[in-house]
């Protein structure tokens, strides 16, 4: 991906999914963005030492992030995992995407969080 495009994803997106996703399409609405993001195929820092084959993909989950020049954002996130070829598990990264009990990222859900301590 080009330098500049990357940039531009790392103001727009939370960083980690700008490190370790990849951007396959979107859809924009008239008030809605859809984003899809796939998991690129890099192996977890704590599976190095461990011979990993990729074994595809986790169902797409679908949560919402901060609004983009009034457009309502969902992120469309497929997760990737892999076969431990040692032990023979499946393995995967321990994502922190999504806030306990909602359908939005940790980030937004802070926002949230905080904006709402000042309403009157």
């Amino acid at each position: 991906m080009q330098d500049s495009f990357v940039e531009l994803l790392k103001l727009l997106l939370p960083e980690i999914i700008v490190d370790y996703f990849e951007l396959t399409s979107y859809k924009k609405g008239e008030e809605i963005l859809h984003l899809y993001l796939k998991e690129i195929n890099s192996i977890p820092k704590e599976y190095r030492e461990n011979k990993l084959s990729s074994k595809g993909f986790f169902n797409e989950i679908t949560v919402q992030d901060f609004p983009i020049r009034g457009h309502q954002v969902y992120l469309h996130i497929t997760r990737r995992r892999w076969l431990n070829e040692d032990t023979g598990q499946v393995v995967f990264r321990d994502w922190n995407l999504v806030a306990d009990g909602t359908r939005v990222t940790q980030e937004f859900a802070s926002f949230l969080k905080e904006i709402s301590r000042f309403k009157a």
